[in-house]
């Protein structure tokens, strides 16, 4: 019988012509061809790993495999503990390294088996540009979809964005126009509320 990582692609086997790349370190290289993937990836003595085959583009990560497989295996065991929930929050002005930063610090939360909550900050007038901080959250779906999926898509709170992120793989890369005009949800479990509280990571 075939084991659990049998169906992973790697380098040749990978099937799509075009691929979304994400490096070892979590960073966003973008669309490219799987050719040009390939050769980066051999670039660096790693293989390339086809991580969310049903995403479109297909999205893939420059890694070395038996670490990769290796975390699958830890992820497994965490989830199974289950996790907690974890607050990152960023306003429209963010800087480059600032953004990365952050993004890593939300795939390490998600890696870890916990859902993390993200929030746009908006001060004074910049509620009037709400597509700036809807841009940022399409850049964390991009960039978190080997590791992390979208529970709740981004709803406006007041002078915020705010999105629920948990663990696995998205097959959702970008995030529906009209979901901004969608009325608000409701809000979070008071458990989740209390869990956030107490680890919060406003970083």
């Amino acid at each position: 019988m075939a084991g659990p990582h049998s169906r992973i692609r790697k380098n040749e086997e990978i099937r799509a012509r075009e691929v979304r790349v994400i490096d070892e370190d979590g960073k966003q290289l973008g669309i490219m061809p799987l050719a040009e993937a390939l050769k980066i990836a051999r670039s660096r003595n790693l293989d390339l790993v086809e991580v969310a085959p049903q995403a479109t583009p297909v999205v893939c990560k420059i890694v070395e495999f038996g670490k990769y497989l290796y975390r699958q295996e830890k992820r497994e065991k965490k989830r199974a503990k289950g996790g907690k929930l974890k607050e990152i929050r960023l306003t429209t002005q963010i800087e480059k390294h600032d953004f990365e930063t952050k993004l890593r610090h939300i795939r390490e939360f998600l890696q870890d088996e916990n859902k993390v909550r993200v929030t746009v900050i908006f001060r004074g007038r910049e509620i009037q540009h709400i597509h700036r901080g809807r841009d940022l959250l399409q850049r964390i779906v991009e960039g978190v979809a080997d590791v992390g999926k979208v529970e709740q898509w981004p709803k406006e709170r007041g002078k915020s964005l705010q999105m629920l992120l948990v663990p696995g793989k998205s097959t959702v890369t970008t995030i529906p126009k009209e979901i901004l005009s969608e009325p608000l949800s409701g809000g979070y479990s008071n458990a989740e509320e209390e869990d956030a509280q107490r680890d919060r990571q406003a970083l």
